[in-house]
């Protein structure tokens, strides 16, 4: 079975402030304000318009932080975007 895609939020639903290590995420549909660290706001960031899979994110962030993208990379988005999921800031596609 493959990777479940998910949607970003649309433009201008997110405010994305950093705080030193910690991000704000404010979230203007249900005004809830998330504080996450790394690699949430990555993540997010990577996901672009059309929906995606935690393949392609993982593949997008390899590229970006020069990591290998298999194993623990893809496990790692992988759990993030069903967390994100359950936040709201991402939907399933």
């Amino acid at each position: 079975m493959g990777d479940r895609r998910y949607r970003a939020a649309p433009p201008g639903a997110l405010r994305v402030e950093p705080l030193g290590e910690l991000t704000a995420i404010f979230d203007r549909r249900s005004v809830q304000t998330h504080l996450v660290v790394s690699p949430i706001p990555e993540i997010l960031a990577a996901m672009g318009e059309k929906p995606c899979d935690a393949a392609t994110l993982a593949a997008r962030l390899a590229a970006d932080f020069e990591v290998e993208a298999e194993g623990d990379v893809h496990a790692v988005v992988a759990e993030r975007l069903r967390e994100l999921a359950d936040l709201g800031l991402v939907a399933p596609a």
